[in-house]
């Protein structure tokens, strides 16, 4: 049982980084880059990590929807302004 959960929490670790990493990236492609198109192919691909994430129970389904909903919030906000 000891070796099934480092596994897992290796690559549950893996996985979090990831979801950070995307999320970070699509912060900073708002405040950066001023192609909309661009941006929300970008938000596209964080939505699939993130989902997928949850679907591996990496993160929790609302913690997931939760990131999905704050970064499409984000981007849209970017887009009007």
């Amino acid at each position: 049982r000891a070796r099934q959960s480092e596994q897992k929490r290796l690559r549950n670790k893996i996985v979090k980084t990831r979801v950070k990493n995307v999320v970070k990236s699509i912060r900073t492609a708002v405040q950066e880059t001023p192609d909309p198109e661009a941006i929300l192919k970008e938000l596209n691909f964080a939505k699939s990590v993130i989902a997928k994430s949850s679907k591996r129970n990496a993160i929790h389904k609302k913690t997931a929807s939760r990131k999905i909903s704050r970064l499409t919030k984000l981007v849209n906000a970017s887009r009007k302004s």
